[in-house]
């Protein structure tokens, strides 16, 4: 049976919506939050003073929407805060039970009332000021647990923060949560919390172990979120969410204080429910950090503002190479799984042309054989780099990754790729092999690009829909089918930044993203494209398994 006070019917939540939702207007919100003037002042303020602003609805609020009604002195970071976290309470663990967020920060409402404190002395702390996030479990947060999904890290506490987190709360937003990840950054179940629950079908897989941060966002829980992506944990979980994942070049964003996977590939990226959110979110957490020498390479690369390219014209013009094979060995053509995801794109293929941009097909040969190799193949930097990341944590309760593996806390499914990884070292010749095959890889696709006089391609994020997940999930000493229809490793095997946005939904009523690549350090033409495509073509709609509370705004 549904909750009291949720809209179970799709149609009559989206209507309501439309009808400013639970029909409060504007000023029954201001007469009961302090006012807060554009100037930074406060003062109080009367409810008719209020009555002619534009209403403020918590539902897919952006950070524009949240920062004008703070402006305007309609709601306090406080009361924000406060709203999203009744969410989490309604959502995460009752019906639909998302399970996307590990553990709330206890310190959530303190940092709001800092915020305000400090909006009433001088004005905004900075560009994302009061601005909930979820950050993936897999970065460093002082006064919290950072589990990285397993249980062998149940009850760790860093002594740092990652700087990616350090540079957020810069930026003046709050940490509002510590989101489920797949165990290791693999899959969408940990040892420490069980399955992430994708919220467009519950039953079905959030995608990437950065499932809980999209399926978090997707539900509203926070206005923004942080994934990281290996090879697609940012993109994939996005997709399936009806939400923006931007995948950085790598040298973009620090990794420094984030679990290794493989470093050669991994990145930080934002999850957001616009384009506009996620390039506000990667201009605060971009930049150079002497902790993660590989940024220098960024040095010079990053503009004053990626919100500078967004424009609703950005496809006029564009050349774009749209490539439809399969990358995944798995996929099913003929099936009609992927016949329901074919019409979407087909869709979005159409809506790129009457856009104003100059389509045309490509392929790359081989590349299902190219991009396994590729990326299957590179296990070499895992051990080492799992081994040198604990050693700078003197309380860490394992210092090795044999370590872990010999405390018999880890997932079945997840043992044979940590043991796979046992004993190798980038000094092993096949390594060299591997990097041989994404160099060539990387040759051919640039070439292409050049010779075609293209911008970008773009590809279905997943070919397939996401699967059920099974009972036994927990128990399985393999899942092989969580990535049917995966098109995810090219773009991590060449080291170009990739951005999945909505394309719309299938017959099943199941989001699908499709997912623009452009050359490195390109992020500024991959938000120019995505932002005139999400303008033009309006997929985002929230999830109807958590529609908005009675006390929602």
């Amino acid at each position: 049976m549904p909750r009291s006070g949720r809209t179970t019917n799709h149609a009559a939540q989206m209507i309501g919506r439309r009808s400013c939702l639970t029909g409060r207007s504007f000023a029954n919100v201001a007469a009961v939050s302090i006012a807060v003037l554009s100037t930074g002042k406060l003062e109080a303020q009367t409810q008719a003073a209020t009555t002619a602003l534009p209403a403020f609805h918590l539902l897919e609020a952006t950070i524009d929407d949240v920062q004008a009604t703070m402006r305007s002195g309609g709601m306090t970071c406080r009361a924000l805060v406060e709203m999203y976290l009744q969410r989490i309470a309604a959502y995460n663990k009752s019906e639909p039970d998302l399970n996307a967020v590990q553990a709330v920060n206890p310190h959530a409402l303190q940092e709001a009332d800092r915020l305000d404190a400090a909006f009433k002395a001088s004005g905004p702390v900075g560009a994302l000021h009061c601005i909930p996030v979820l950050v993936k479990d897999q970065l460093e947060t002082t006064g919290m647990p950072t589990t990285y999904g397993s249980a062998v890290f149940k009850d760790f506490v860093p002594r740092r923060d990652a700087t990616v987190v350090t540079k957020l709360r810069k930026a003046g937003a709050v940490i509002i949560a510590k989101t489920t990840m797949g165990e290791f950054a693999s899959g969408i179940v940990g040892s420490v919390s069980g399955p992430i629950r994708n919220a467009y079908d519950p039953r079905r897989h959030a995608s990437g172990s950065s499932g809980g941060t999209a399926s978090g966002v997707a539900a509203n829980f926070a206005t923004a979120g942080i994934g990281e992506d290996t090879g697609g944990s940012v993109r994939g979980p996005a997709a399936v969410s009806n939400l923006v994942g931007l995948r950085p070049t790598v040298p973009l964003v620090s990794r420094y204080g984030m679990f290794p996977a493989r470093p050669s590939t991994d990145t930080v990226g934002p999850i957001t429910r616009t384009v506009k959110d996620a390039a506000m979110v990667l201009d605060a957490i971009a930049g150079y950090d002497p902790n993660d020498p590989v940024t220098a390479y960024a040095v010079g690369n990053i503009p004053t503002s990626y919100t500078s390219a967004l424009s609703p014209d950005g496809l006029k013009g564009a050349r774009i190479g749209v490539m439809r094979q399969a990358m995944d060995p798995k996929t099913d053509t003929e099936s009609e799984d992927y016949k329901k995801v074919k019409a979407v794109v087909d869709q979005a293929i159409y809506d790129l042309k009457a856009l104003g941009a100059v389509v045309e097909p490509v392929s790359i040969p081989d590349v299902i054989d190219r991009v396994n190799k590729a990326y299957n193949g590179n296990l070499f930097e895992t051990e080492p780099a799992i081994n040198a990341y604990l050693a700078q944590h003197e309380n860490a309760p394992v210092k090795t990754l044999r370590e872990i593996l010999a405390t018999g806390k880890i997932l079945p499914s997840r043992v044979k790729a940590l043991t796979d990884s046992v004993g190798k070292s980038t000094d092993d010749p096949a390594y060299a092999q591997v990097q041989r095959i994404a160099e060539s890889t990387r040759l051919l696709v640039l070439t292409l690009m050049a010779d075609r006089k293209l911008d970008a391609l773009v590809y279905a994020t997943f070919d397939h829909q996401p699967v059920f997940i099974p009972p036994d999930v927990m128990t399985k000493p393999v899942i092989d089918d969580d990535r049917l229809g995966n098109n995810r490793l090219l773009s991590p095997i060449l080291g170009f930044p990739a951005m999945t946005v909505p394309a719309g939904f299938t017959s099943d009523g199941l989001p699908v993203g499709i997912e623009f690549m452009a050359r490195p350090y390109a992020e500024a033409v991959l938000f120019r494209l995505g932002y005139a495509y999400e303008q033009g073509t309006r997929h985002r709609r929230p999830p109807a398994s958590t529609p908005a509370l009675r006390s929602e705004p």
